[in-house]
């Protein structure tokens, strides 16, 4: 997932991550700085940083740190789910006079473990030909997982399905025998009626 938005200078934004459980997540921000002079969004915002937050699906905060213009964070999910990621600078202005504008770049790989340069540039072929391998593994068993939380979200999502249409066909029914008893009712009613009025 990669995306850039906009944010007040005092503006927590915050995005929804559906995540496996132990899955290794790893965000990377820029930040620039809208300048009126010239108009534009630039990098140099001296002493402006983000504040780096990270809620799990249980709304426990398994992330909270400060970092500067530019970062990496990462974490690893404990609990599958909807893990929400927030960011706010850490402007001290008060809200009146923080007027400017930010741009966030903001790029989040989920279930990736990259090759260090120093495996890629290795001299010996057959520490970097099992470093490689043992990323593969690592990438097949993110894979694995997924497709696991994937099942389980549609197992979840059949059932759900499946209670609905049962509680359709009972209320269905329900209604059916409400129908028949309310004509049942008026029809002796009337008749009633029309006894008491000597009409039959």
């Amino acid at each position: 997932l990669a995306l850039y938005f906009h944010s007040g200078e005092r503006e927590e934004k915050c995005i929804i991550e559906d995540i496996p459980s132990d899955t290794l997540v790893i965000g990377n921000y820029k930040v620039q700085h809208w300048d009126i002079h010239e108009q534009d969004f630039l990098e140099s915002a001296p002493g402006l940083g983000m504040f780096v937050t990270v809620t799990s699906p249980s709304a426990e905060v398994i992330l909270s740190k400060l970092y500067g213009l530019q970062g990496t964070f990462s974490f690893t999910s404990y609990l599958s789910g909807e893990h929400i990621i927030c960011l706010q600078s850490n402007s001290t202005r008060l809200v009146v006079f923080a007027q400017s504008k930010l741009r966030i770049h903001l790029d989040i790989r989920v279930g990736e473990h990259f090759l260090d340069e120093s495996v890629l540039q290795a001299k010996d072929k057959v520490n970097e030909v099992n470093m490689r391998l043992e990323h593969l593994i690592e990438q097949i068993h993110h894979v694995s997982k997924e497709q696991n939380y994937e099942r389980e979200r549609e197992e979840k999502f059949r059932k759900t399905s499946e209670e609905t249409n049962s509680n359709i066909l009972w209320w269905a029914v329900v209604q059916t025998i409400i129908l028949i008893s309310v004509g049942i009712w008026q029809t002796k009613s009337l008749r009633d009626f029309f006894i008491s009025k000597k009409l039959v």
